[in-house]
């Protein structure tokens, strides 16, 4: 359980993959530039580059589970991509964090925002982004106890 120095929380999607940093101290994430996911092979080397950038002490994943808690089509895509990012990158400590309701959260967040005045449509991209900070979140609120 890593206890010190950042992690970042990864929200993959086929079109769009959002990644957010946060530290363990300060219980909050901020959303970073999502990337483009169409080309796996890209986006790997893509985290390559934030990895050595931030030098996480894990990577945060989210996994779209069901309703019910059981695997969905999303999340069998979500365990392969994880499989190549453990191949690439086997030193560093992977977890997966339960994503359902992320995307619904940082949409209604935006949304309220736009009805206040206070993002703009372009904001939109980053929704991925924002949800991946709400991953990241949720992990290290439910691993409190542990890196303290």
């Amino acid at each position: 359980m890593p206890k010190h120095g950042p992690l970042l929380a990864i929200d993959y999607g086929k079109a769009r993959t959002g990644l957010a940093v946060g530290h363990p101290l300060t219980g909050s994430a901020q959303p970073l530039e999502p990337m483009p996911s169409k080309n796996e092979d890209a986006l790997v080397d893509a985290l390559a580059t934030a990895i050595k950038t931030w030098q996480p002490q894990a990577l945060i994943v989210g996994l779209p589970l069901g309703g019910d808690g059981e695997d969905s089509p999303m999340s069998v895509v979500v365990r392969a991509f994880v499989e190549k990012l453990k191949s690439r990158f086997p030193d560093l400590a992977i977890e997966f964090q339960d994503e359902r309701l992320t995307s619904v959260d940082a949409a209604s967040r935006h949304q309220k925002r736009r009805e206040q005045g206070r993002a703009r449509a372009k904001e939109a991209a980053k929704l991925d982004s924002v949800a991946a900070a709400l991953i990241l979140e949720s992990w290290m609120s439910a691993h409190q106890e542990a890196m303290s």
